[in-house]
């Protein structure tokens, strides 16, 4: 074997180690910022199960795959290449919008939690029971609303993830981002899924009428699926309204740290450590716990200052600026 063909064999199998390196620090770095995005992703599968609530089952998996492509095109089409963009471009713009975004779900979150403690009691409109009694019209509704949403957490996971890539080729930052969105919004959509078809393969399961003992065991299932899917419902809401606050009460945290504000995560931290010293196991759970604690009393106070503001502020802008479209239409 010749000389030259002995090299050219010895490159090919270093630039396949290199690949192999490149997929594996891929892989890794994918995990990674999946993982760091994992409260706003608790938050987006607790969110989601409700629009699909007052439908028919039979259109409950369509509009879970409608919401499903419309959250990848959010992600993969819009929002990739903005993220991309501003980290090459203005990287100094990441932390602003990141910490806007902190807000926002600080808002929504406080909003919930005072809708919990004060619930408004209203009539129903004659807009609204026109668009209930057109249930393609509702489908289009609620699939529309659930993709707006979306639009406002995807972006937090993009921009949370694009922080979470060490600086480095953009087109390695892209493949993540785009693996990122992909798995994440299948995880999320998926679970969706089975959450809001799980009540109806109880029924299933409760009508079975076969005799034996494991006919006897699918009814006990079916009949215990059918009492426990409104309660767990009910707690992923809740989870998910405590992740909200959470994951946007750390968001300002982090943002008021880059800024050169550490005295309220370096607070938090002493507090951790003074709660976790004495215990002899367990400490670096309980250390969380006080974290997301305190991130969340943070987000919640945040979220409480901001509700007067959008309520009397932004709101009555929003409203005036929608009437001058619609007289200029």
């Amino acid at each position: 074997m010749s000389i030259g063909l002995i090299a050219l064999l010895d490159d090919v199998a270093a630039i396949a180690k290199l690949a192999a390196a490149s997929l594996d620090d891929i892989a890794g770095q994918t995990a990674t910022a999946s993982a760091k995005a994992a409260g706003i992703v608790i938050d987006d599968a607790a969110v989601a199960p409700n629009y699909v609530v007052g439908v028919s089952p039979a259109r409950e998996f369509p509009i879970i795959l409608k919401i499903t492509l419309g959250s990848l095109r959010n992600k993969l089409i819009f929002l990739l290449p903005a993220a991309l963009l501003l980290g090459y471009f203005a990287p100094w713009a990441i932390t602003p919008l990141l910490m806007l975004g902190g807000a926002y779900l600080s808002y929504e979150g406080a909003e919930k939690v005072l809708g919990a403690i004060k619930p408004h009691h209203g009539g129903v409109s004659a807009e609204t029971t026109a668009v209930a009694a057109d249930p393609k019209t509702l489908e289009d509704e609620k699939v529309q609303s659930a993709i707006k949403t979306d639009f406002i957490l995807s972006a937090e996971i993009m921009a949370f993830t694009l922080a979470s890539i060490p600086a480095g080729s953009i087109w390695v930052q892209a493949v993540i981002m785009a693996l990122v969105a992909i798995l994440i919004t299948l995880a999320v959509y998926g679970v969706v899924a089975l959450i809001v078809k799980a009540d109806d393969l109880g029924l299933a399961l409760a009508g079975n009428r076969d005799a034996s003992f494991l006919g006897s065991i699918g009814r006990g299932t079916g009949r215990g699926l059918v009492k426990t899917m409104p309660i767990l419902l009910k707690l992923l809401g809740i989870v998910g309204t405590a992740a909200m606050i959470w994951v946007g009460g750390g968001i300002i945290i982090h943002g008021l740290e880059v800024y050169g504000l550490p005295a309220l995560g370096h607070a938090i931290e002493t507090a951790a450590e003074t709660v976790t010293h004495p215990l002899p196991a367990g400490g670096s759970i309980v250390a969380w716990i006080v974290k997301a604690a305190a991130s969340g009393i943070v987000g919640l106070a945040l979220g409480a200052l901001l509700i007067p503001l959008a309520t009397y502020g932004l709101a009555p802008i929003a409203r005036a600026l929608k009437g001058r479209r619609g007289q200029a239409v």
